[in-house]
């Protein structure tokens, strides 16, 4: 196989890649969707084999992506926390940053009980929109709501343009 077949089944390998649920995708989707773009069978030995070390290699630069983004977000909650050791106090806020009475972080208030927080269960980070209400002078969450795991949220986020498509459809009828 020449290097201009090669980098030409690569970035369209990685193309794939980047644009698939890696929930729902497998190595032989991936390699008959390149195969069906590119016009070439990517199920000779070689090929395969190439395809193969593609992927890995992306699975193995999306791992370390991961792991490095944890390390930065472990570092920085080490430092705040640090900070309001020093400070002396344990407030909701914490520079600009807003945390819910569980500890997770508060990206944003929906309405006046509804908002979307990022916080760790069981070890998974989980994407939560959810409903408060209130009990004495906390505001704890309902069961009103779902949360996602990182790869569920990574799913809902690339079919946004589908529901609004589908939303604006229904408001046409």
């Amino acid at each position: 196989m020449d290097d201009e077949t090669q980098k030409l089944i690569e970035e369209t390998v990685l193309e794939i890649l980047n644009n698939s649920s890696m929930d729902e995708t497998t190595e032989f989707k991936i390699r008959k969707t390149a195969s069906e773009k590119l016009g070439i069978d990517l199920s000779e030995p070689n090929r395969k084999k190439f395809v193969r070390e593609v992927v890995e290699s992306y699975l193995r630069e999306q791992l370390a992506k991961t792991e490095q983004l944890e390390g930065q977000q472990e570092g920085e909650a080490e430092a705040e926390e640090e900070e309001e050791e020093e400070e002396g106090g344990s407030s909701k806020t914490r520079g600009d940053r807003e945390y819910d009475d569980e500890g997770g972080l508060i990206i944003c208030r929906l309405s006046k009980n509804r908002r979307v927080t990022i916080s760790e269960f069981r070890g998974r980070k989980l994407v939560s929109i959810r409903e408060y209400y209130s009990k004495g002078d906390k505001e704890l969450p309902s069961t009103k709501g779902i949360s996602l795991t990182a790869e569920q949220w990574a799913s809902f986020k690339k079919n946004v343009p589908a529901i609004e498509k589908a939303i604006k459809k229904m408001e046409c009828m």
